[in-house]
């Protein structure tokens, strides 16, 4: 054979060659895509933890130590009665197990509407949920001075699984999802997240439903839920009261958290306030925190006195 014609051969056998391993590899490739299991990205685990906003000054069997009612009412100028037809929901972790004979015995010293399945609820997020001391005395403290203040509203008291940012949060979609609720109380707090507008959307509600977080017992620093723009910040003062209620002095708290956020966008209405920022300012609003001047609250056949800008959030 003439070398150009073996040539040539040779080319169109190696052409042959090729086309049939490339052939082969586009059907295997389709096999393998068939046949083998899909892949799916899954979302690092969330690992923020909330911590209640509250600091315990004193507790006794006997006697009332802290602010009443009364004393509260007079003070901040608020009616007697108040919230009929409306319902105050309030967020914590873990369970609190006491917390329907705690109302009882707070609402009975103070004159209040007693607890009745028409208004007071508890709602837990799972049938078998853990008990912690810290977040009963929370939870006590939210629902007996929501209360305290909105005489005539529900409570409903919503327990979420864990402290963790998603078994919380699914405790404040429940809230949020009920037509009846009309104001969301938030006691706890954390880290603030870099991305704060991943989670903006689950502090609102298509019944116009109030957001209310407290800011911090800390000092100077920002945290989250009361960083984001879509709810109300709640600082603390030290209000300095006469046994009548009569103010003596109101001043900002030393412990109150606040300052500015590193990350949520100054929101409109802070800009029309006048606010010279570039991201959002804590607190929106400030009440009485300093535990100093605490609030009376019954837990667990003890009276404590209670502060910290969690007291402020519920009321």
């Amino acid at each position: 054979m003439l070398p150009f014609i073996q040539k040539w051969v040779d080319g169109q056998v190696n052409l042959l060659k090729a086309s049939k391993l490339l052939a082969f590899t586009v059907c295997l490739l389709f096999i393998i895509v068939l046949v083998a299991p899909k892949i799916t990205l899954v979302e690092p685990k969330d690992t923020w933890v909330a911590h209640p906003l509250h600091i315990s000054q004193f507790a006794g069997p006997v006697g009332i130590a802290g602010y009443t009612p009364a004393q509260i009412r007079t003070a901040y100028n608020l009616p007697s009665r108040g919230g009929e037809g409306k319902t105050i929901a309030v967020i914590v972790a873990y369970d609190t197990p006491t917390i329907r004979e705690d109302l009882t015995v707070f609402s009975s010293q103070f004159g209040l509407p007693l607890p009745n399945d028409g208004n007071f609820e508890v709602h837990k997020m799972a049938s078998n949920i853990a008990i912690d001391r810290n977040w009963s005395v929370e939870a006590c403290l939210d629902v007996e001075w929501a209360h305290a203040i909105a005489p005539d509203s529900k409570i409903l008291l919503v327990e979420a699984v864990t402290p963790n940012r998603v078994d919380l949060l699914s405790a404040v979609d429940y809230a949020r999802s009920r037509p009846d609720v009309v104001s969301i109380s938030i006691s706890w707090g954390g880290e603030e997240p870099s991305n704060p507008s991943f989670y903006n959307n689950r502090f609102t509600s298509k019944y116009g439903t109030a957001f209310f977080a407290a800011s911090g017992d800390d000092g100077a620093g920002i945290i989250w839920p009361a960083s984001s723009a879509k709810v109300v910040a709640v600082g603390g003062t030290s209000l300095n009261l006469r046994s009548d209620g009569s103010v003596i002095s109101e001043v900002a708290w030393k412990g109150s958290g606040g300052g500015v956020s590193a990350y949520e966008p100054i929101p409109s209405y802070q800009i029309n306030f006048g606010i010279n920022e570039s991201k959002r300012a804590v607190p929106d609003v400030s009440y009485n925190a300093n535990p100093t001047y605490g609030f009376a609250v019954y837990w667990n056949s003890t009276w404590q006195k209670v502060g910290g800008t969690s007291a402020g959030a519920p009321q």
